[in-house]
């Protein structure tokens, strides 16, 4: 991705509340930089498993959440833009920057993107890949 931090990010607890544009009849920027996520994780990994999660009524589809030993990130719809938080993103390199939100937490990393952000595909699932890593790291050696 080509961002830096940015300073418009959400913050945890801020007002932004996850929307998903296809329950409302839209198709817009955000469906398509999520299926362009969507097929990046495959690309990166083909045994990564999305399941949709955390239902309820204002968003009916859920979030989708990637797994593989454990969570490797989520896919959080807003109305301006993406947030992809990653469940261990704390413990991973980061050697592209493209983490951009979450940077204090101790344990997640998120990267927000918006509608004129471009995606770094090869960074972006290079750190699918470490995620996957570490999650297989942490089912043969847990702590």
């Amino acid at each position: 991705m080509t961002m830096g931090k940015r300073k418009d990010a959400p913050r945890a607890g801020s007002a932004s509340r996850p929307t998903n544009s296809r329950t409302k009849g839209l198709r817009d920027w955000r469906d398509e930089k999520l299926a362009r996520i969507r097929t990046l994780i495959r690309q990166a990994d083909p045994e990564v498993d999305e399941q949709a999660k955390w239902r309820k009524p204002s968003n009916p589809e859920g979030i989708p959440v990637w797994y593989r030993e454990g969570i490797v990130c989520t896919g959080e719809t807003y109305k301006d833009h993406l947030r992809l938080t990653f469940a261990r993103g704390a413990s991973l390199e980061d050697p592209s920057g493209l983490f951009n939100a979450n940077l204090e937490g101790s344990t997640t990393r998120a990267i927000v993107i918006g509608e004129g952000d471009r995606i770094d595909d090869g960074a972006f699932k290079a750190l699918i890949r470490a995620a996957v890593s570490l999650n297989m790291v942490r089912k043969k050696h847990p702590t």
